[in-house]
């Protein structure tokens, strides 16, 4: 299982205009690929220097080999859809992480 990582940040004058987008659109149009099976979308807790709100959102790929193809047929588009939006009031980078084992706890 392959995470896809985005993490970015938000410039405060379109924060709350990107967050409603993303829950709205975006996420839901990735997902839509069908490609993703999960995504899950988190605050950054830590205030960055450079000011502005940080978000990441982890989607869960079953495969390397899928995560190619949402490369080369799904995110131009939706990479581009995001840069028309909000031009560069919002600055990400992304991250391709492997999940190697999940532990979970139980509590009584």
């Amino acid at each position: 299982m392959i995470i896809y990582n985005v993490t970015s940040n938000i410039d405060e004058s379109i924060h709350e205009e990107w967050l409603k987008w993303m829950k709205e659109e975006h996420i839901p149009q990735v997902l839509g690929t069908g490609k993703f099976e999960k995504a899950t979308l988190v605050k950054v807790l830590v205030e960055e220097d450079m000011g502005g709100v940080t978000y990441s959102v982890q989607y869960k790929i079953p495969s390397h080999e899928a995560l190619d193809a949402y490369y080369k047929e799904d995110a131009p588009k939706l990479r581009g859809e995001t840069l028309k939006k909000f031009a560069d009031k919002v600055l990400s980078f992304r991250t391709e992480l492997e999940i190697i084992d999940e532990y979970s706890v139980t509590f009584n």
